[in-house]
């Protein structure tokens, strides 16, 4: 006779897409009874240690964030690249102002709120999942969802076997043949259980079609050190394919090749012939590797971007690579898991509230998230576009081509990168993606050997145009609540009216001449008591310019008046900040 065990949200998965939602949740609404199903019993392996800094805040608000330190993982300040046919090695930094060394572990504050992460996820992921219990979550390790059924879109109730451990001292599963809950959550990564049973479909919309191949290295030498505990990745480029360096512990590093699958079809070789092949011919890792030893972990995987065409549903929610999958070059894939864990967590709080239209919070989820993923694999489309050994790419010419051509200007590039506006759930920043405007400049730059001029350094009047656009409301996330937010919405641009974006906006409805408008934005910022004064008005340079490229901003020069004297080299060391 089965055993049913009932509880408010079910989550398939304790990676870091289920740990974030589980433990926001907790965190924000104790009584909601959280019970999180993980098929296998922590610490594992896994793939996918570069962060970007938007999850240092995430790790922050889960309160985790002084035992990830702890942790001594190395601190991401930027990477250094070799790419294509650009010459040489260039560097991308995530801090505005060059780092400064302190002594670790540190809190989350000034530098370290722009840094990131480079993390063993076997160690990582455990202090996620860890932590999820102690927040209150009934965490079961070693427990197979065998059937999800469904009735519709909705889930009725998940179908389980125990074979491991819990949580609790005498495990509440004990017995337990079926898990029935009010919300469900699919994190079980490419798996995608609860996205297969409701037969939802996934499209990839590029023709790349990569593997990758990797092991772990034991005291490595590292490529660069930064004060006390900081370093870059390096993303190293062959002629056939490239290298990942990732430092993940003083003394372990994750060294992987990506590789086209014709390619590697191709050559007829093992796994380990052709990645030892692929270290053997890059001098630098091949200098940094000489006195240290290969762990024999060899592993593979398919690396092929994709996104589910659904990723809510009446009672259902997708989040981390269950949603979609973009190429690792871009190191997006846990700043997806954390993000989309976090905007889950936060729409089910709000579902439960019951103050907001539920169709609404769902809705923003599916748009917001989806477009993220979206922007990523475009991204990556663009990135490998410059590497002439990815020929599959060329399949898809025709496609890239109604944007902007594989044989991309840095104009053209930038434009096509930006399509669809860069207001996004982070109303502080101009954002596209996870990728702060800036970024895109240098990146579009660095890979097309060309230069995109800021348009603010050329024209002085600035005119708010909002002609053809709808006044409506976009969601913002804040301490467990989402907020509705005024905005104007022309096409896919949205002109948000709350933080840099209000401040921006009601500059230069007040004084269309720029340096007064950027005297009442900075007043503004100075009342405000915002942190970091020329932070602040680099980020609101970034939001003028691109409302400036989405058409809210009609930019024009007055001979009369001065130019704005900003030097386009600030944005060399920009911040790539994630939302």
């Amino acid at each position: 006779m089965s055993k049913s065990y009932d509880c408010d949200v079910a989550i398939i998965g304790g990676g870091p897409a289920g740990a974030t939602a589980g433990s926001l949740i907790k965190k924000y609404s104790p009584e909601t009874k959280v019970v999180i199903l993980e098929r296998e019993s922590f610490p594992r392996e896994h793939v996918g240690e570069s962060q970007l800094p938007a999850i240092s805040s995430i790790l922050n608000e889960l309160g985790v964030w002084d035992k990830v330190e702890a942790a001594n993982f190395p601190i991401k300040v930027g990477a250094t690249y070799r790419w294509g046919s650009t010459k040489g090695y260039w560097k991308f930094d995530f801090l505005l102002r060059p780092f400064v060394d302190e002594p670790r572990p540190a809190k989350f504050s000034h530098q370290r709120e722009s840094t990131a992460f480079q993390v063993d996820r076997s160690v990582y992921d455990k202090i996620l999942l860890d932590h999820a219990r102690e927040m209150g979550c009934e965490v079961y390790e070693q427990v197979r969802v065998d059937q999800i059924d469904v009735e519709g879109d909705q889930v009725l109730g998940l179908n389980i076997s125990c074979e491991g451990k819990s949580s609790q001292p005498a495990s509440a599963l004990h017995g337990v043949t079926r898990v029935q809950a009010r919300h469900y959550v699919d994190g079980s990564g490419v798996s995608a259980m609860l996205r297969k049973k409701l037969e939802i479909g996934v499209h990839s919309p590029t023709n790349l079609r990569n593997i990758a191949i990797w092991d772990y290295w034991q005291n490595a030498e590292w490529a660069e050190s930064v004060g006390t505990g900081g370093t870059r990745i390096q993303v190293l480029s062959l002629s056939w394919g490239w290298l990942w360096f990732i430092p993940i512990s003083p003394t372990r590093t994750s060294i992987g090749l990506v590789l086209p699958a014709s390619y590697y079809k191709e050559r007829n070789l093992k796994p380990e012939e052709i990645y030892l092949e692929a270290i053997a011919a890059d001098p630098r890792v091949s200098k940094l590797i000489t006195k240290a030893s290969r762990e024999k972990l060899i592993q593979t995987t398919n690396d092929w971007s994709y996104i589910s065409d659904r990723i809510v549903g009446e009672n259902w929610f997708l989040a981390g690579d269950a949603c979609g999958f973009a190429d690792p070059i871009l190191s997006a894939g846990m700043t997806l898991a954390h993000t989309s864990g976090r905007r889950v967590a936060y729409s089910i709080l709000e579902i439960d509230r019951g103050d907001l239209d539920a169709a609404w919070v769902r809705s923003e989820y599916e748009q917001i998230h989806r477009d993220q993923i979206l922007h990523h694999i475009r991204f990556a489309d663009f990135w490998y576009s410059s590497n002439g050994c990815f020929t599959d790419l060329k399949e898809n010419c025709s496609e890239i081509a109604k944007h902007a051509g594989l044989e991309l200007s840095a104009q053209e590039a930038f434009r096509w990168l930006s399509t669809g506006g860069f207001a996004g759930e982070d109303q502080s920043f101009a954002m596209k993606g996870t990728y702060r405007f800036s970024s895109i400049k240098v990146f579009t730059e660095a890979l097309t050997d060309g230069s995109i001029d800021w348009t603010i350094t050329k024209k002085n009047e600035y005119r708010l145009n909002l002609i053809g656009a709808q006044l409506t409301e976009i969601s913002f996330m804040r301490d467990g609540r989402i907020e509705p937010t005024k905005c104007y919405r022309r096409g896919q641009n949205v002109l948000p009216l709350s933080g840099m974006y209000r401040i921006v906006h009601a500059a230069i409805s007040r004084e269309p001449d720029a340096m007064r408008a950027f005297a009442l934005i900075r007043q503004a910022l100075i009342d405000s008591k915002y942190p970091g004064i020329d932070e602040g008005m680099f980020a609101a340079y970034e939001v003028i310019e691109s409302m400036i490229v989405d058409g809210w901003i009609t930019a024009k020069v007055n001979k009369k008046r001065p130019l704005l004297g900003f030097s386009s080299d600030t944005q060399k060391s920009t911040t790539e900040t994630a939302v």
